[in-house]
């Protein structure tokens, strides 16, 4: 049975998007036929961590509203068998996204995919209501700061009352934390939330935990996921997650500082 999972943040800028580029690739390389969406209305970046901005020609918003069909705006990933991306309009505003049309697109492409990942738009506005509201499952993505765990506080807050599972008096959207750009050390030092500490505010199951990486900005500058980086301990991160979003029990990581070396530490006194 496909699901609908949705991507999500009170706050900007907390990695949704490479988050969900990257949950929607690991699916796929696990063998699941999986296809991810752009709600972001107006302001598409989907389409540029995914790599594939040149071979956009239709999008949602011309599913929903101009009559192309799904299969001509649906792009299959080149990298990775079993995974589509559906991008959004740059032009249109989020008044474009009728609850009608994305039913039907979704309707569609629940015939079709195991897994419908929806990126969405950050906040509370449209594109991000109309994303929530078909969940199944969601994934909350929020940094280890305050401001950032209470604004996905608000998100659950609406998960809980406004989804259409909540609307109808089916079974609750299924929530999962996903805690990014994770330092270990200045978590020590009190300069960041422990996980505890998120954990304990949301109270909600955790999915993973994402280290601060610079291979995620590299990875978002290339078009490419950052699970597909071998090297990378957010790619080791979130193939943790995808994992743990199958029902499999792994283990946490990257929750402690790395030991330095001799050199290393040699090195940061004399600096």
């Amino acid at each position: 049975m496909s699901k609908v999972i949705v991507v999500t943040s009170g706050k900007g800028g907390v990695g949704k998007t490479t988050s969900a580029a990257a949950i929607a690739t690991g699916l796929a390389m696990r063998g699941h036929k999986t296809v991810v969406i752009d709600f972001d209305v107006g302001l598409r970046n989907l389409d540029l961590i995914m790599g594939c901005e040149r071979r956009v020609v239709f999008d949602f918003i011309n599913v929903i509203n101009d009559g192309v069909r799904l299969n001509q705006a649906l792009i299959k990933d080149k990298r990775v068998e079993n995974l589509s991306i559906l991008p959004t309009s740059q032009t249109k505003d989020k008044e474009a996204l009728k609850q009608e049309g994305v039913q039907k697109v979704l309707d569609e492409l629940k015939g079709e995919f195991d897994y419908i990942i929806c990126d969405s738009p950050a906040g509370i506005e449209r594109g991000a209501m109309m994303s929530l509201y078909f969940a199944d499952e969601a994934i909350i993505v929020t940094n280890p700061e305050v401001s950032s765990v209470r604004d996905s506080d608000r998100i659950l807050g609406i998960l809980n009352s406004k989804s259409r599972r909540a609307e109808l008096g089916l079974e609750a959207v299924k929530q999962h934390l996903l805690v990014t750009r994770y330092d270990a050390e200045r978590v020590n030092k009190g300069e960041m939330l422990k996980l505890d500490d998120i954990v304990e505010i949301l109270a909600i199951p955790v999915l993973g935990v994402i280290p601060q990486c610079s291979s995620v900005l590299s990875a978002s500058n290339v078009g490419m996921p950052v699970i597909l980086d071998e090297k990378s301990k957010a790619s080791d991160a979130y193939k943790d997650a995808v994992s743990r979003l199958l029902g499999e029990e792994v283990d946490l990581r990257f929750l402690q500082p790395e030991k330095k070396s001799f050199f290393e530490r040699l090195f940061r006194r004399s600096a």
